[in-house]
């Protein structure tokens, strides 16, 4: 038998689950039947344009928007029926979060404690806990207002996380930091995902994604098109992989025996370098470099250009906007 959110005993159970989600505003359809779920310990890297509905089904999550149809769960709770379960249990980091004026690190941190209801040395445990994994200790007296992009980011995490919640919701958390400041939330993000927590992020910046993500959902105009690995989206969505052939001699005899097989398109040619599009995966172009030794031809390269996250979502997408 299963329990009052669908589960059966023993089985794993999301820490993140959409379950035909709708938002409607108007005649906008921001979120659109959509579903997916999020385990502990995942980092799950939501992908898409603006206005694509990440934002608004993430408020959803955060209990700060209600759907038009459908529910959200967050580590079992509805986000309907149980709002007050869900806000102990998810921290939401928004794409913008406001400063004030005459108010430090320490206490702005321990503002939030408070607003979260803890008292006396738990409440002083858990901004100094915060303050360390965030590395904010030495700018604790540090006014909020004058701290950098980069710290202000770290701070806003730190708010995020100080009720040590099961579920992290964070919108565009590395938008605007420079080079290193990306890399180092990068590795916080990880080590809150060791700690088994299920973290959900939207990002433009692809190449990050692909990075920390061990999946990503690709989303536009409210619908979500693609869920899974990038690898698991890029088999479903049958992009083409990019092939570098260089021959010992002239790639003509090559070039024509390439262009008879099935599989291969976009065949260009400069001297003894080839490159052209294969609809195969790995295994197929082994098959295919075996072929083409195997018919006489001397081959001094043979490169496969690995499917990006960039190239899987200009795959899957089509530009929409609504």
């Amino acid at each position: 038998m299963s329990n009052a959110n669908g589960f059966h005993p023993g089985e794993r159970r999301p820490l993140i689950e959409l379950r035909r989600l709708f938002r409607y505003f108007g005649e906008t359809r921001a979120v659109e039947d959509m579903s997916f779920k999020v385990y502990a310990g995942e980092v799950f890297g939501y992908i898409g344009p603006n206005g694509a509905g990440k934002t608004t089904s993430m408020r959803i999550l955060a209990t700060l928007d209600e759907p038009t149809a459908g529910d959200a769960f967050v580590d079992g709770f509805s986000v309907i029926d149980d709002p007050d379960r869900v806000r102990r249990r998810l921290g939401f980091m928004p794409d913008y979060f406001g400063t004030y004026q005459n108010v430090n690190v320490r206490e702005y941190l321990d503002f939030f404690a408070r607003a979260y209801g803890m008292r006396g040395s738990e409440r002083r445990r858990a901004v100094g806990s915060v303050m360390e994994f965030t590395m904010l200790n030495k700018l604790a007296e540090k006014p909020i207002d004058g701290l950098s992009k980069g710290m202000k980011q770290r701070l806003c995490l730190g708010r995020t996380m100080i009720h040590d919640p099961a579920v992290l919701i964070l919108d565009e958390p590395a938008a605007g930091l420079d080079p290193r400041a990306r890399i180092e939330l990068r590795e916080m993000i990880a080590q809150l995902a060791q700690q088994g927590k299920a973290v959900l992020i939207s990002s433009h910046i692809l190449t990050e994604l692909a990075e920390i993500c061990d999946k990503v959902g690709i989303i536009e105009t409210g619908q979500l098109l693609a869920v899974g690995t990038v690898d698991e989206i890029s088999a479903k969505s049958q992009a083409k992989s990019q092939v570098r052939l260089r021959t010992l001699d002239d790639s003509r005899p090559l070039r024509a025996w390439l262009s008879q097989q099935n599989d291969i398109t976009n065949l260009t040619a400069e001297a003894e370098l080839m490159t052209f599009n294969h609809d195969g995966g790995q295994k197929e172009q082994a098959l295919l470099l075996r072929k083409i030794v195997e018919a006489g031809f001397e081959v001094v390269e043979f490169a496969s250009k690995t499917k990006s996250l960039e190239d899987v979502f200009l795959h899957v997408t089509e530009g929409r906007i609504q």
